[in-house]
């Protein structure tokens, strides 16, 4: 049997005042695994700033500052959150919506090129073998 007392028993965690609070489903159910790491930051944050209809009225330069994107990774984040059915953004502020039933997962993104996929995969035997001659 798990022992289940707590490890630092000064430490134990209590709800005060305004609270966030995320479904076990979204673990559960494959809503985690679906997620890029930016779209997990991203998500979380706006889960911890939403109100208690799941409203956040951050401007993205904040978001930014405080999770250290690139406007670049912040929109494609956002985009993608959008895109999953996880979140509403109406220019102005986000909604955290109620899970969907399944996690949208998308395809991986395919490189377009041989010498793309070469010229970024470092473990391509050509860089290997490239690697090797150098001086």
């Amino acid at each position: 049997m798990v022992n289940k007392e707590p490890l630092v028993s000064q430490r134990i965690r209590k709800i005060e005042g305004s609270f966030a609070w995320i479904s076990h489903r979204f673990l559960r159910s494959g809503f985690f695994a679906s997620l890029s790491p930016h779209e997990l930051l991203l998500y979380f944050f706006l889960l911890l700033a939403a109100d208690r209809q799941g409203l956040s009225y951050y401007h993205y330069d904040k978001i930014c500052s405080l999770l250290r994107f690139s406007v670049e990774d912040y929109i494609v984040a956002r985009d993608q959150l959008i895109e999953k059915d996880l979140i509403a953004f109406d220019g102005t502020f986000f909604q955290v919506l109620s899970l969907p039933r399944v996690p949208v997962v998308q395809p991986p993104r395919l490189l377009k090129t041989r010498e793309a996929m070469a010229a970024a995969d470092p473990a391509t035997i050509g860089q290997i073998i490239r690697r090797q001659l150098e001086p």
